[in-house]
């Protein structure tokens, strides 16, 4: 990935830190809870990269007929 990507995604977490900040969180807070949960998600997609395309997940019927 290169800088460019790397300074767009670090404005786009400045910004959302800033977020929580402005409601009342401390930044060293919200920025611990972020890593644990970018960990979570790193995780996640290691073991399942899409999890959409699972041939067990449940797909809601479409209404997209006339009568709906």
């Amino acid at each position: 990935m290169g800088e460019e990507r790397s300074g767009e995604i670090r404005l786009q977490l400045e910004q959302f830190v800033d977020r929580f900040v402005v409601s009342g969180g401390k930044a060293p807070e919200v920025i611990e809870i972020m890593l644990r949960e970018l960990g979570n998600m790193k995780l996640a997609y290691e073991q399942d990269p899409d999890p959409a395309e699972d041939p067990g997940a449940i797909e809601e019927p479409a209404n997209d007929w006339p009568g709906a």
